[in-house]
């Protein structure tokens, strides 16, 4: 990916000046809300190690990189941040993590909770939901600029 294009994490900001530096391991993330971004442009890019050094130790239940990569990945579009909130060393986003899957749009919707240990946030596990679509005349989460009825509806 060009470090100078926007970031997939949907920041506002180039690659490089959001979530590259915490997937090359330059730096770490400095909140929940920041370490959201990077695992959903990390799920974006493919960089699947970075979601296993992310996700604490205790909560993977086996989660491997290989486990990751396997079988055919959705075309990931847009994250949007619902809310977030930090309390000394633990954490929560709510978010929606939008995709195509064989031209169908759908959405994770999830409030995942994360823990801060020896100075480094982690992901831990997250609250699955049912995803809430834009209203018709929305601007549509794929990107395009078009309303959500001229688009992916």
């Amino acid at each position: 990916m060009d470090p100078e294009s926007p970031c997939p994490c949907c920041s506002s900001k180039t690659y490089s000046h959001c979530c590259q530096p915490l997937h090359l391991g330059v730096k770490a993330a400095l909140s929940p809300e920041q370490l959201m971004r990077s695992r959903f442009c990390a799920f974006y890019l493919g960089h699947f190690s970075y979601l296993i050094d992310t996700h604490h130790k205790n909560y993977r239940l086996g989660l491997t990189q290989q486990a990751l990569s396997d079988g055919p990945q959705p075309n990931w579009l847009t994250l949007d941040i619902i809310s977030f909130s930090e309390m000394g060393h633990q954490g929560k986003v709510s978010f929606q993590a939008w995709f195509l899957d064989n031209d169908k749009l759908d959405a994770i919707h999830e409030c995942s909770d994360f823990i801060k240990e020896d100075g480094r946030w982690y992901y831990t596990e997250g609250l699955q939901q049912d995803p809430v679509y834009p209203k018709r005349n929305a601007l549509c989460v794929c990107g395009s600029g078009k309303k959500f009825k001229q688009c992916c509806l």
